[in-house]
Formats: structure tokens, C-alpha cells, sequence
């Protein structure tokens, strides 16, 4: 009786640490026909099967007039569900009550069921529904719950009122479902988290986490070490009531004086392994993943959760420290830096690490608090559904802005390419191989591309047409280009398309070569011969004639021979007379310029002619 007091206690006590918000994550409903009835409506998206995140489906509603709560197997009473070859998929409305929602999404789906609606039986808020905490038990079903794959929606009660009326009347229900927007798409890198437990004996569940983890390995770390993805991994601890802390049962299950604790793993306190050594384990999880982080590869912890899991279980005995730093140093990951993250589980304080995890523990934002193990958070969102690869997968694909996937997401596993059918009805130019189709995970956009740097610019869908320079290495600009005998012609031009010089015509479809001597257009002298040719023309003179092209006449080859030596005479004498002034200016200069200097030199020593005598005596009427 202790055992199970001491172990409700501490369930208690997560309830009372902070007010959960439990978030219910939601997809629409629209229901195309009938007339009346149209219109889109919200339903909350099941914790278990496969939601398509990022698309759509589209399908008629079917209400059964046998087991209308589905918690029977369909082939009691001989009804499928089965779509016909070219059909729409049938989607199945039963009423909620009687059974596990798990029971009924089985039952809808072996009876060939595309997906289930859950009509509500009372008016109230949507919620979640979850996965039973008993998972089958004996029995060929015991595992039923992992083949659970058609997506399973809870819609309002009003609403399933509305569509079983129609039904009952003979009216064709249609109705799309779509996840696009169910979870956040903003940019080219998704944020996810996992919110996991290392305890192996908690039954399927546990056995389901393991198994996503090594299935998921793969192509996590890819994501991770390309710089599409951030992981970070979370591990729900509770505390204990002050009340109880010095009591047997926190002791058994909390480190750090009752502030971090989990359950017992066999939830028997005389045997096996104790809540505080799963705390420890996760302890020694978290920090391995942030000195993975801090050496720069963080993809790190998920080979040792995995290697964990299979050397170290607890049945066989080995869920200990010993075997987990084994681990870490086959990893090659830093033993003293993780245990200083560790730091002492005896001590009356706070450890920093696990204090960070019961806060992540509260839900920020768009996502409520997480109280379920395992809970996966992609783009701040939970993530509702089977916790497979195939379809965890394909939810993070539905993260990424569109035209930003990684390959991975778009292989034919996870979606298909609708740009192989008819190019996605997009623009293409077949010649140069270039389209305007870009598959996405959402589906395929008819956007312009750009190529080897040049851009094209259109609408996508019945015009690209490129820009820019260096827009005629692609595909010639798509204007007209061919080549004859060597020599290639060209009407691609800055700005667009026109025939060159001797050509006519659009410049895109078609340039057709000019007949310059048919139409007259050239070689049109009397003694001039005209000859076509592709692109331009020739043109030749009689005996002794020469053709000027650009004056478009034939001149006498001597007479521009005469003129030509009478033009370098003119020019040769020219020169001469010019040097000969030259010479006799220079002569004249240099004369004169001599004789002032000479002149000058002399009328320092004696008078000039030109020059009055100086008197040198005085008269006597001046005494």
C-alpha cells in the first residue's frame, strides 16, 4: 500500500508543480457537398496512426448502420470499406464511447477504412485523442497499436450530427482533409525536440522509444550534420512533496534531496533498478548531448542512446555507470567534462541541468506542456501520431519552407513528385531541358528558374523568358539561331530578339535569309554582278573594275591607280616646299637675332650712328 501511496505522490505532484496546458493540436476539415453543408471546420488530430503532415485527402464519408461505435471487428457483421479502383477513398464516421479510440481507428482500418472520424458524444471542446495506457495485452492484437497507419481525426459533436443526417438521406458526403498548416513552415531549418525516458522496462512504450531511435538514427544525424535540423533532446523529472522526502520511496526515487525523481521502473521498491537510476541515466543523457554540442557534433547523442540501449539494459543487469561510461568512451566523447555536467546527485541544491529540463517541461507559446512520454516537438508544435520513422519523417519534412526540403524529403518513400506528371502543368522549354516545376513536400510550385546565374521571369505556368547577361548561353536567349556551312547566325540581342543584318523575320521563331540582288537592295550598278548568299551577298565588277561596297559602285582599277600616285606627289612636294619656308624662316631668326646681339655689345665701347655725340664741355654762360 505504501509502494503504490509513494508512487501516487509523486504523480501528484507533477500535477500540482505548475497548471498544465495541455495543447490540442488541430488540422481542418472541408467538407466540399453537399450544398448546405460546405464550409471548413477544425477537428483534433489523434495521438496515434499516421497524420499527413504538409498534405492533403480527399474522400466520402461513410456512416455504418452496424457498429456504429466501430469497438467490433467489421467482419462480424460482413462490411468493407474497401475503395473500388478508381474511387474516392472512404472515410469512416463512428460514434465515440464503449472503446479505446485505438480500438476503433483498428477495426475502421482493417475493415479498408482510408481514415477515421470520431464523432464526439457530448458538446465540449475538442481533445486528443490518446493511446490507452494498457497496450493490448494477449493475443495476435497485442501490437496492434503499432500498425495502426490511417490518420484518425475527433471532430465536434454538431458536426457529426450534420454529416450523419445527410448520410441518413441518401447525400454524397465529401469532405478534404488537410494537415498543410498543422504544423509551422517558416524557413529552411526545422527545430525538433524528443522528450524520452533511458528506462527499458516500462513496457511497449519504452520498447516503441528504443525502437524509434535506432530506426530514426540515421537519417537524423544526416539531417543534423547537413544543417537542415536543430535536435535537442528532454527528459520529464518530477519532484517530491516535502512531506514525503525523507521517506523511502524518495529516497529510492529522487536524487538531490526529493527535487528530481522518477518512477520505479518495475514499480516494486524491494527489486530491480531504481527511479533515481533512470534519473541518472537521463542526467548522463542530457549532458551528453551538450558536450557533444559543445565539440561540434551534436548528432553524437544519438549513437549513444543507442549503443546504450543495447549494451547496457536492465535485463541483464548492466544499467549502470560503469557500463554507460564504457559507452561514452568508445564514443570518444570527454568522461570528465559529462561528469562535471553531472555534478553530485547527494547534494542539498539545485542541479542546473535537470532544474533547465522541469522548465522546458511548461509550455511556451504554441505548445502546451508535455506530460505524456514520448512526446516529439517539431517547429514549437507537438506532433501527433504514430511514433514511426517513416511518419515522424515526414511530419519534420512539413517543417521546411517550401522549395527548402532536403533530398530526403523528397524521395519516393516520403511524397510523390508531381512534376513527373505532365512537368506539374508548369512552363518547360524542352530543348534547353529547363522547367519551371519545383517539387516540394506540400506539392509542386510553377515558379521561373534560375539558371547557371541567369534568371528567368514569367508567370511559371505558360512563360519564362530569361534576363540579364548572359542570357544568350541559355538556350540562345530562346531566340532564333542556326548554322550553315560553318557559319552561325544569332538574333539574340541585349534586350530580346531580332534578326541580324541580312535576315528578316520575328528573331524568335524564325530569320529568313535577305535576296539583297532579288529585292534590289544592293549590287545595283551598271557593271556590277550580284550573287546572293545566306546572310549577305556578293558582288563583283567587269575587267580592270573594283567594287566599292560602301558607295555601291565599280571604279577603274588604273584610274585609282593614276590618282593614287598624283595624290602622293601632291603630297611628297607638299612636305618640301613646307620643310624648304621652314629653313629660310629659321635662317632669317637666327640672322637677326645675331645681329642685335652684336649691336648691343658694341654701343657699350663706342657710339652708334644712330646714337647723338655726348658733349663734354661746359659753355661759358653756364660758369
Amino acid at each position: 500500500m505504501l509502494r503504490e501511496l509513494g508512487f501516487s505522490l509523486l504523480i501528484l505532484s507533477l500535477l500540482h508543480s505548475c497548471t498544465a496546458r495541455f495543447v490540442v493540436e488541430k488540422n481542418s476539415l472541408k467538407v466540399t457537398s453537399p450544398e448546405d453543408l460546405k464550409g471548413i471546420y477544425e477537428c483534433a488530430i489523434g495521438n496515434f496512426g499516421v497524420p499527413q503532415y504538409g498534405g492533403t485527402m480527399v474522400g466520402f464519408v461513410v456512416y455504418p448502420k452496424s457498429n456504429k461505435k466501430a469497438c467490433k471487428s467489421f467482419d462480424e457483421f460482413d462490411i468493407s470499406f474497401k475503395s473500388k479502383p478508381g474511387s474516392f477513398p472512404t472515410f469512416l464516421l463512428v460514434d465515440r464511447g464503449d472503446c479505446y479510440f485505438t480500438t476503433k481507428a483498428w477495426h475502421a482500418q482493417k475493415a479498408g477504412a482510408a481514415a477515421i472520424l470520431v464523432a464526439d458524444d457530448k458538446t465540449e471542446p475538442l481533445i486528443t485523442m490518446d493511446t490507452p495506457e494498457e497496450e493490448g495485452g494477449t493475443g495476435s492484437d497485442a501490437d496492434y497499436l503499432q500498425k495502426i497507419s490511417i490518420p484518425s481525426a475527433l471532430i465536434s459533436k454538431s458536426l457529426g450530427d450534420s454529416l450523419k443526417k445527410y448520410i441518413d438521406k441518401g447525400e454524397m458526403v465529401n469532405v478534404n482533409l488537410d494537415w498543410r498548416e498543422s504544423l509551422p513552415h517558416p524557413d529552411e531549418r526545422v527545430e525538433y525536440e524528443f522528450w524520452t525516458n533511458s528506462n527499458d522496462e516500462c513496457g511497449p512504450k519504452c520498447e516503441a522509444q528504443i525502437d524509434f531511435v535506432k530506426n530514426f538514427k540515421g537519417a537524423a544525424q544526416i539531417l543534423e550534420k547537413k544543417g537542415y535540423t536543430q535536435f535537442t533532446p528532454h527528459y520529464i523529472t518530477w519532484y517530491c512533496p516535502d512531506a514525503f522526502i525523507l521517506s523511502k520511496q524518495c529516497k529510492s526515487q529522487c536524487i538531490n534531496k526529493g527535487r528530481y525523481c522518477a518512477p520505479d521502473p518495475e514499480q516494486d521498491f524491494s527489486k530491480g533498478y531504481d527511479g533515481k537510476d533512470v534519473v541518472m541515466q537521463n542526467l548522463r543523457q542530457v549532458c551528453v548531448s551538450k558536450v557533444a554540442n559543445e565539440s561540434g557534433k551534436p548528432w553524437v547523442w544519438w549513437d549513444y542512446v543507442t549503443d546504450f540501449a543495447i549494451r547496457c539494459p536492465m535485463k541483464e543487469k548492466k544499467y549502470t555507470t560503469e557500463c554507460a561510461e564504457e559507452v561514452i568512451k568508445s564514443l570518444g566523447l570527454n568522461l570528465k567534462k559529462i561528469n562535471e555536467c553531472i555534478g553530485d546527485p547527494d547534494a542539498d541544491k539545485e542541479n542546473p541541468v535537470l532544474k533547465a529540463e522541469q522548465d522546458a517541461q511548461i509550455g511556451k507559446g504554441s505548445r502546451g506542456d508535455v506530460t505524456i512520454l514520448p512526446t516529439l516537438v517539431i517547429n514549437n508544435r507537438q506532433y501527433r501520431g504514430k511514433l514511426d520513422k517513416g511518419a515522424v519523417l515526414k511530419a519534420i519534412c512539413a517543417g521546411f519552407k517550401e522549395t527548402t526540403e532536403p533530398a530526403v524529403c523528397l524521395s519516393e518513400e516520403i511524397q510523390t513528385n508531381e512534376c513527373l506528371d505532365n512537368n506539374g502543368a508548369c512552363w518547360k522549354d524542352t530543348a534547353a531541358n529547363i522547367t519551371a516545376c519545383k517539387d516540394t513536400f506540400r506539392g509542386r510550385v510553377c515558379e521561373c528558374p534560375v539558371v547557371n546565374g541567369v534568371r528567368f521571369l514569367g508567370d511559371g505556368y505558360t512563360h519564362c523568358e530569361a534576363s540579364g547577361s548572359g542570357r544568350c548561353d541559355i538556350n540562345n536567349g530562346g531566340c532564333w539561331k542556326e548554322t550553315k556551312n560553318g557559319v552561325t547566325f544569332s538574333a539574340c540581342v541585349d534586350g530580346g530578339c531580332k534578326c541580324p543584318a541580312g535576315f528578316k523575320g520575328d528573331g524568335t521563331k524564325k530569320c529568313e535569309d535577305i535576296d539583297e540582288c532579288k529585292e534590289k537592295k544592293a549590287c545595283q550598278c551598271s557593271s556590277c554582278n550580284c550573287k546572293n548568299t545566306w546572310g549577305s551577298y556578293e558582288c563583283t565588277c567587269g575587267d580592270d573594275m573594283l567594287y566599292i561596297r560602301e558607295h555601291d559602285t565599280c571604279i577603274s582599277k588604273k584610274a585609282t591607280a593614276q590618282m593614287g600616285w598624283g595624290f602622293l606627289w601632291v603630297i611628297f612636294l607638299g612636305l618640301a616646299a613646307a620643310g624648304i619656308a621652314a629653313y629660310a624662316v629659321y635662317k632669317y631668326r637666327i640672322r637677326s637675332y645675331m645681329d642685335s646681339e652684336i649691336r648691343a655689345i658694341m654701343a657699350q665701347y663706342m657710339p652708334l650712328d644712330n646714337q647723338g655725340e655726348v658733349p663734354n664741355h661746359v659753355q661759358h654762360g653756364q660758369i
